[in-house]
């Protein structure tokens, strides 16, 4: 989850009237902040975060015009169309599989009576596997990778540091990376990829239905992979500040502006807690973790790792019952209570991260099939196969005990492999052969930078870029903040790509890296990303934290066209 920009961290309060946050966190209306950015001029590279402005009369000087004669050239892209064809119904075999690679999209499903072979909800490594090996038996799956519910599309490694232990990669991999290559091998193969979340399904008539938040579409087989999501502790004031000093991911949030140089505090005890305190140690000025019992539940290896680093506090038998603030609503601490003593006491820190475990997402699942008493999902003898013929399981949505990257990425070849075979024994098999490759462009995004600037292009980065369009655009200006580690980022950017494409010639888009841009990042109030502001003629219409669906983005921009 990423944290959301808040109102009262701004820091506007040196010359601006505070601006009051709505009940959710997010920023809806700052009428009374009309340049809110730090003074940043053009020519000058002493940046400071300690003057703003009030009003429209001397926002010029904020950014500074900087030099007229600007060049630019403009990115294209091609992205070729992937046309279902040459379809025919075949028996069961494992025989060649086509290797003839795919183009990079495809249009809306179009299979025998608008009934497809198979869907794939959730992805992960179990999702995405099941889509690679399903694609390249010609099936042409349909995976619904959902956008936030249960986490971000790429499952719980979006939010992970370091892979050391998957196979094939000696030097390590980080989570986001991994599940990017899995993701575009899926695609590549011809898995049609939907980022949307699923809100019904049905499996107690054939053929099946799975109702998305976009779409809908009918089934004959259906494989699960939904993973399982953090477990939050239900503090009194816990909603009252996720997002706003409260986060269950570190890698997401731990390098916004507002955590740097502070002391943080991570709970957990496990491995998943133990590798959040050490990330945060390039961030933070101290980090304390907050274990529950008398000793860690984490490796060997990773209890080492924290008891050797000096940075990091491990406090035992304690655990976490409510969040201090300040008169602003600032999370400024946590309450403590010893286990044993019961004694409470409060922890200096200005944020708070969660690393105590996962539950599994099956709430869609309940009344239609075998769940065990922890939600999971029961498979026969170990392998894909659920109560329901038809209908398989992979991935940590089934797996309790193991939870292993690699073990997912296996129990979504079974599953794939196990509903080609029903498909074909059933005699319902459609198959379609991958069409030959095409050489697709890079989208380019212009870099401006000083000598390259073009307000005439819709899409920029960078703070260069943010000044002048800030000060000089007319239309609805929309800024994406990002940091290079951050997984649920990378999940953000094509559904924005989309709705910017959409509203082209009324908009301008700029992605700022809150790392190598972090006075932006701090003047915003930025704490965590992603997160999506609006702006027009200096005013901020709207803060969306986190990733959101295309229409919340789209209702903004239609409302302030």
């Amino acid at each position: 989850m990423a944290l959301a920009a808040t109102a009262v961290s701004w820091g506007l309060s040196r010359s601006l009237d505070p601006c009051t946050p709505s009940s959710s966190g997010s920023v809806s209306s700052f009428s009374s902040c009309r340049s809110f950015l730090p003074s940043l001029c053009c020519e000058c590279s002493n940046h400071k975060v300690s003057s703003y402005h009030r009003g429209s009369s001397n926002s010029d000087n904020i950014f500074g015009a900087g030099p007229a004669h600007l060049n630019s050239t403009e990115g294209t892209s091609s992205w070729a169309a992937n046309d279902r064809h040459s379809v025919k119904r075949r028996g069961y075999s494992y025989a060649a599989i086509s290797a003839t690679v795919p183009t990079k999209e495809a249009p809306p499903s179009a299979t025998a009576g608008g009934v497809e072979n198979l869907v794939i909800i959730g992805s992960g490594p179990a999702g995405y596997t099941a889509a690679i090996y399903a694609a390249r038996a010609n099936l042409k799956p349909v995976v619904f990778e959902g956008y936030q519910a249960g986490g971000v599309p790429g499952g719980q490694l979006m939010t992970t540091t370091e892979v050391e232990n998957f196979p094939g990669f000696p030097e390590g991999i980080t989570g986001p990376d991994l599940m990017d290559r899995m993701r575009k091998q899926a695609e590549r193969w011809g898995a049609e990829l939907r980022t949307e979340d699923v809100e019904f399904i049905d499996i107690k008539d054939r053929p099946f239905t799975v109702k998305g938040s976009e779409s809908e579409v009918k089934c004959h087989t259906l494989i699960i992979a939904t993973g399982a999501a953090a477990k939050r502790l239900g503090l009194p004031r816990e909603h009252e500040f996720w997002s706003r000093g409260i986060s269950a991911c570190a890698i997401c949030d731990g390098a916004s502006p507002l955590f740097k140089g502070q002391e943080l505090a991570v709970v957990g005890g496990g491995d998943t807690a133990t590798e959040e305190a050490i990330y945060l140690t390039k961030y933070a000025s101290h980090v304390h973790l907050l274990v529950r019992k008398d000793q860690m539940r984490a490796s060997k290896a990773m209890q080492d790792r924290v008891l050797d680093n000096t940075n990091v506090t491990v406090h035992y038998n304690t655990e976490v019952v409510d969040i201090a603030s300040n008169d602003k609503g600032q999370l400024t601490g946590i309450i403590v209570r010893d286990t044993k003593s019961n004694e409470e006491r409060t922890i200096n820190v200005k944020g708070l991260f969660y690393g105590i475990g996962h539950q599994p997402n099956s709430q869609l699942l309940q009344g239609q099939i075998e769940l065990d008493d922890a939600g999971y999902v029961v498979v026969q003898n170990g392998g894909a196969e659920t109560s329901v013929s038809g209908v398989y399981a992979a991935g940590d949505l089934k797996d309790p005990e193991w939870r292993q990257a690699v073990t997912a990425a296996g129990s979504g070849c079974m599953a794939a492999l196990a509903a080609e075979r029903y498909l074909a024994m059933n005699n319902l098999l459609i198959e379609f052969h991958q069409p030959k490759a095409e050489v697709t462009k890079k989208q380019m995004t212009t870099e401006d930078i000083s000598m390259g600037f073009d307000i005439t292009l819709t899409k920029h980065k960078g703070q260069y870029a943010l000044r002048k369009l800030y000060h000089e655009s007319p239309r609805i200006l929309l800024v994406l903040y990002t940091s290079p580690t951050c997984g649920p980022c990378r999940t953000l950017k094509p559904i924005l790509n989309k709705v910017v494409d959409e509203y082209e010639q009324e908009l301008h888009f700029v992605e700022i890296d809150i790392e190598e841009d972090p006075e932006i990042a701090e003047a915003a109030g930025i704490m965590g990303t992603p997160c999506v502001q609006f702006f027009k003629q200096k005013d901020m219409l709207k803060s969306l934290p986190g990733v959101k669906m295309k229409r919340e983005y789209r209702d903004v921009i239609e409302a302030n066209r």
